[in-house]
């Protein structure tokens, strides 16, 4: 098996969990690895991964408190932002460790290599202090990169990194990381979102700024995107050159992706080509219905009636999306927005399949994996309102809590 070395781990996942009943180590490891098997797709099975040295070593602590155990699960990775969140969201779908009930929360997602930059700067001015002689060219340009990527704020109650947000005009990022690239390229109106969640001070920003999003261009992208523009007053959108990440990007490709922005209706509008096939395409109806029914057709009368996706009917699904918060379910609705049924998110492709009269909408306390997509199209949904999607891939229409 590969090791992942300490050198090349880009992101550490933080979980904490809570089962009931006595466990060890081994067993908060196995059901890490057998309870996500084969839920991303043979590209982001952690087995794999950590095969290849993606993944590093997982790490457990756990203390017994009467009969229930806690502890915390810590997993160094080398992958991207994007697929990095992906396995972040599979870890939280783990209901039993053991033979034990038990429930995994990710609290954070924590960029190694900023911490690293951070003292690497510090350092820098420190080892400068003391550098004597005459000063170069070169050594004066190092001083004003690292005087601008010093200069790094914070913003609002969730600490979010930023350069200068006085101007009329800011650019919304992901990242630490990418704040970090875009302030040593000079672009000071830039603000991080700390993860794909859209924490409120962005949505605040909006109503009173000109935001510019600008996302990696990756499978990723889109989806943030999607999320951002759902929930935000976003007005044009960048993206970076395909495959990569801002992160990675120097000041002429900076330039270039700012200058060919787009509106949010003409990007999210685009075919997905940042999308490289690590998850399976949906199954057809029949497929589905031979597998669970024993039949080789479906019937018309099973699919869900004709809705129209309208603004009152998108205002509507986020009251009950609001509603449901916190209640880990999924609601099944029908063409008047009428409750079908209410069953457990974990349950739901299963529940989707199973059940007669077929929903026309979906809302989701969770997040909505790419089986999930393809139980709800062969069901014939046409719009889903979640807190996070696996998978973009789809032609039902996706709206973020």
């Amino acid at each position: 098996m590969a090791k992942i070395s300490p050198v090349s781990i880009k992101y550490m996942i933080h979980a904490n969990f809570v089962a009931e009943g006595a466990l060890e180590k081994p067993d908060v490891i196995g059901a890490v690895f057998g309870q996500t098997e084969g839920l991303l797709g043979n590209d982001l099975d952690m087995r794999e991964l950590q095969k290849e040295g993606k993944i590093g070593r997982i790490e457990v602590s756990l203390e017994r408190n009467g009969k229930q155990t806690t502890g915390v699960i810590q997993i160094p990775t080398a992958i991207d932002q994007s697929e990095t969140t992906l396995i972040a969201a599979a870890i939280e779908t783990i209901d039993r460790i053991g033979p034990s009930d038990a429930q995994i929360n990710v609290e954070k997602i924590e960029d190694v290599r900023g911490n690293k930059r951070d003292y690497i700067i510090e350092r820098a001015k420190k080892l400068m202090e003391d550098f004597q002689g005459t000063s170069s060219r070169e050594i004066s340009n190092e001083i004003k990169v690292s005087s601008r990527t010093s200069s790094i704020q914070s913003h609002g109650k969730n600490k979010l990194p930023c350069g200068d947000l006085s101007g009329d005009e800011i650019i919304v990022v992901e990242g630490r990381a990418d704040v970090v690239n875009m302030l040593r390229h000079n672009m000071n109106n830039v603000i991080g979102m700390q993860g794909t969640k859209l924490p409120d001070e962005i949505k605040e920003l909006g109503e009173s700024k000109t935001l510019i999003l600008f996302v990696d261009g990756d499978r990723g992208g889109k989806l943030i995107a999607r999320n951002v523009v759902d929930n935000a007053k976003v007005s044009k959108i960048a993206v970076a050159p395909e495959g990569k990440e801002v992160e990675e990007l120097e000041g002429k490709e900076i330039l270039m992706a700012l200058r060919k922005t787009v509106s949010p209706d003409e990007f999210l509008s685009q075919p997905d080509r940042r999308s490289r096939g690590n998850f399976s395409k949906p199954r057809s109806s029949s497929s589905y219905s031979s597998r669970y029914s024993g039949n080789s057709s479906t019937s018309s009368t099973e699919k869900a009636e004709a809705l129209e996706i309208t603004d009152d009917v998108k205002k509507k699904l986020k009251e009950i999306a609001k509603s449901n918060d916190g209640s880990e379910k999924a609601i099944l609705l029908d063409s008047k927005l009428e409750e079908i049924k209410a069953v457990s998110a974990k349950t739901l492709a299963g529940a989707l399949r199973r059940i007669s009269k077929k929903p026309s909408a979906l809302v989701i306390d969770g997040t909505v994996t790419g089986g999930t997509l393809s139980a709800a199209e062969d069901a014939g949904c046409k719009v889903i309102i979640a807190k996070n999607f696996a998978s973009a891939e789809t032609s039902i229409e996706l709206l973020s809590m």
